[in-house]
């Protein structure tokens, strides 16, 4: 998971350090380089029909490095830029398709009003309505059923952005993102709108984030994501009928979608060290001239019992193409100090009878319908 905070979900603070250097006589400018290790076992009780204990890492939150830098270059203007690398702890590589700065990458200018920014940035989704994914706080692998709704915290290549200041508590923004197809302008094009407000111990979120011809690592590959036989009235397996053997379709070759758009809100109230919150979305997936919705409700609430020690848990339930799919988990983290934390986490998963349940497009389906797993780990930030 990714950390942003309007939530209050306290303790779990990135600490970046800043390094500031004078340019000219009017102007000052500061880069600051950040980052976030996060490793761990997991135990799964069945990943494609065996149980599995496995290294595993970025769960807590999405190891990174990054380079975020301001200039101001008078007139109440600033430049800025983020630079943002993603990565598998275990074996060192890339993540996002092997993308360089994968997480982030963009080059904007800032005035009174807010930023207007360029490059692979994050979707309204991400800004202002993910971190109501209560049930991700306390399992990383906890994000809705194989994020169609984008509340894993996404972003958009090739986009144009404006992200509103905070006014009186209120933000805004909006975002295109250019599909980049010669002769077609809607071909894998994007957008994203979304706001927030947070007063006091209130604030909730809204954002609609609609893709186009999803590709990349947003293409669809139903039976890996959520476990189903059939997507939009299309098989998405074999079956051996003589060893029973499930074949995934679409694990070599994304599944054709038309469009991918979700709507999403949520909303927390904290009470002294409890916070409770919710969040609702309804994504619909159109394809081979069919349209299907899949809609999530989840509520969950955390508990601060000292500054350093905090329970999360979350329940999700799903519906999609007449199944459904009800989820807990719970997750106990200790702050060793500011930058570092250990944690416990767990989840269970049931999905209606002939779904092969996959917790968080995160694991091979199960041979059943439901899958569980524990995970121990800890979290280090600089």
């Amino acid at each position: 998971m990714k950390k942003k905070n309007p939530v209050s979900l306290s303790g779990l603070v990135l600490v970046a350090s800043a390094v500031c250097a004078p340019t000219v006589a009017h102007a000052q400018s500061s880069v600051t380089l950040y980052g976030i290790l996060d490793a761990g076992i997991t135990y799964v009780n069945n990943a494609g029909g065996a149980n599995q204990f496995k290294f595993d890492d970025g769960i807590s939150y999405g190891n990174r490095i990054g380079f975020k830098g301001v200039e101001d270059i008078g007139g109440g203007l600033q430049a800025v830029f983020v630079l943002e690398s993603g990565f598998r702890l275990g074996n060192g590589q890339l993540g996002f398709g092997g993308a360089e700065f994968g997480r982030q990458a963009y080059v904007g200018i800032k005035n009174g009003w807010g930023t207007f920014s360029f490059g692979n940035q994050l979707d309204m989704t991400e800004e202002f309505v993910f971190l109501y994914n209560i049930s991700a706080w306390a399992s990383g692998y906890a994000i809705h059923q194989g994020d169609f709704d984008r509340m894993n915290g996404d972003r958009l290549p090739n986009s144009v952005k404006f992200l509103s200041n905070d006014f009186a508590g209120f933000t805004f923004g909006g975002m295109y993102s250019f599909g980049n197809t010669a002769g077609d302008f809607h071909q894998k094009s994007a957008w994203s709108v979304g706001a927030h407000y947070d007063h006091g111990p209130f604030n909730m979120g809204v954002a609609y984030t609609q893709l186009n011809n999803p590709f990349g690592i947003y293409a669809f590959d139903p039976y890996a994501m959520i476990g189903t036989r059939t997507f939009l009235g299309q098989p998405t397996v074999s079956v051996d009928p003589a060893t029973g053997a499930v074949t995934d379709l679409y694990s070599s070759s994304a599944f054709p979608v038309d469009k991918q758009g979700a709507f999403a809100v949520g909303a927390a109230y904290t009470i002294g060290n409890l916070m409770l919150t919710g969040d609702f979305t309804y994504t619909t997936i159109k394809g081979f001239g069919q349209s299907s919705h899949m809609q999530v409700y989840e509520a969950g609430a955390s508990y601060n019992f000292t500054p350093a020690l905090s329970l999360y848990g979350g329940y999700q339930h799903t519906s999609f193409e007449g199944n459904h799919w009800n989820q807990g988990s719970l997750g106990l983290h200790y702050l060793l100090s500011k930058r570092t934390d250990v944690y416990i986490s767990g989840d269970y998963l049931r999905a209606s009878d002939g779904v092969n349940a996959v917790i968080g497009y995160s694991f091979a389906p199960s041979s059943s319908n439901t899958q569980s797993d524990v995970r121990i780990g800890m979290r280090h930030s600089f």
